[in-house]
């Protein structure tokens, strides 16, 4: 039976600063770095055949980090841009308190908990969804009808847009669901990938 497991890349520096960080290519904080070492030691006992993760450096250290305690350094890796976090525009960067100024809390809120509503010049959720599932059904997908056990390091949003699909949530319940940073997410599949267990680690 092959498994996946999911895990959202350990606190960035700009996280820890409660900055829109998106597609801008912020490293770990310390932090960050004891949360993959503590996902790490969650997943000492399983084995993975690949890895997939994103283009961002935050996902691929997390991910670094997790092979090289589990002693699996040599899985192959497949890092693409369809897995990168939500795009978030012209409030890259900014503090989040500073745009609740700017532009006013029930406006951030919509752009940060809506679906479909994109931030100015940004992805929404749903845009997200867009890109991460194709590449779901092309590169991953396939992998677990193989039955390899598959990790996945990668993002709050781009996890959420996988989430929606594999729990079959619809748009309110996936915005209500939390993803905390470092904590694996484990999904257990039959051989036609229904899922029968799925808890996080």
């Amino acid at each position: 039976m092959p498994n996946l497991v999911i895990v959202r890349h350990g606190q960035s520096q700009w996280n820890k600063e409660n900055r829109f960080t998106g597609w801008i290519d912020i490293d770990l904080s310390p932090a960050g770095e004891e949360e993959a070492n503590k996902a790490a030691e969650k997943l000492k006992d399983q084995k993975f055949d690949i890895a997939f993760t994103s283009d961002l450096i935050r996902a691929q250290r997390t991910l670094d980090i997790i092979l090289e305690n589990i002693n699996l350094k040599h899985i192959p890796v497949k890092k693409d841009k369809a897995l990168n976090e939500r795009m978030y525009g012209d409030l890259q960067g900014m503090n989040k308190d500073e745009c609740r100024e700017k532009f006013g809390p029930e406006q951030v809120k919509i752009w940060r908990r809506s679906f479909d509503t994109p931030p100015p010049n940004g992805e929404s959720l749903k845009d997200t969804a867009d890109r991460v599932m194709p590449y779901y059904h092309k590169e991953i997908e396939p992998m677990l009808k193989a039955g390899k056990n598959v990790l996945i390091s990668a993002h709050g949003n781009s996890l959420r847009a996988l989430i929606m699909y594999l729990e079959k949530l619809n748009k309110e319940e996936i915005l209500e669901t939390e993803i905390p940073t470092g904590s694996p997410k484990e999904y257990v599949f039959d051989d036609d990938l229904n899922i029968l267990e799925t808890k996080y680690i």
